[in-house]
């Protein structure tokens, strides 16, 4: 109970905070995470989570290795139902569809069904479909394109909760998640607390020179040398 409510308070923390300053603290402390390209296609929050991962490969070679495997019993599941099942509100589903087709990793009934759980948003590295209705139901969607092609018989879910990549960077289930208009950033769940502390640094002393700017204080002036240091690392 004392682990899950500190994994709350690390995520109502990072809520506070915005990509910059986090991709700033990812800077100072020579950690990776930041992915750009991936612009907010619906809803207007940002958003900030624990990663629920799904992993999509092309169909025709999830159809071998099915075809090789033993057999299963139960119907088919559609790709992303067992994350929005698994998933609920401080959890962010993030897909990979790096097939290089032109075929949805996501879809209008699953950001209805996203919605109705409370999962904050989804960030897709790939294609997403009927973004109009993500829209009309104010649900946050980033992804890498927009398309109108289905994923039947052309990408299949491998995975819910593996490691999946986004951009250049591993994100494994359970890392944490923070995207708004400037970026989407991911942050390896053993490294939150000093890269929320260094965020939150960096964030504290940007308010405090939009404050003397405010005040009349020459801009030259507040970005001088501190400014331009305050990403050293002094230990």
């Amino acid at each position: 109970m004392q682990q899950q409510a500190q994994q709350d308070d690390y995520t109502r923390r990072l809520k506070r905070l915005d990509c910059c300053a986090v991709s700033d603290a990812l800077d100072k402390l020579g950690l990776p995470g930041t992915v750009t390209g991936l612009p907010q296609r619906s809803g207007s929050q940002r958003i900030a989570g624990r990663a629920v991962t799904v992993k999509l490969v092309e169909a025709k070679a999830h159809a071998v290795a099915l075809a090789a495997a033993p057999a299963t019993n139960g119907a088919p599941r559609h790709l992303g139902t067992t994350a929005v099942e698994f998933a609920g509100p401080g959890d962010v589903i993030v897909v990979e569809q790096r097939t290089g087709l032109d075929a949805g990793s996501w879809g209008g009934i699953l950001s209805l069904g996203a919605s109705l759980r409370g999962i904050e948003g989804v960030i897709a590295d790939g294609p997403v479909r009927d973004i109009d209705e993500a829209r009309q139901y104010e649900f946050p969607v980033f992804a890498r394109a927009l398309t109108a092609f289905t994923a039947r018989n052309r990408v299949a879910e491998a995975g819910t909760n593996v490691p999946v990549n986004v951009g250049s960077v591993s994100v494994q289930p359970g890392d944490y998640v923070i995207a708004d208009n400037s970026a989407v950033i991911f942050i390896a769940a053993q490294e939150i607390e000093r890269v929320l502390a260094a965020a939150e640094q960096i964030a504290g002393k940007e308010a405090a020179m939009a404050k003397k700017l405010l005040n009349g204080v020459p801009i030259a002036q507040v970005m001088g040398a501190d400014y331009e240091y305050m990403l050293e690392n002094h230990g």
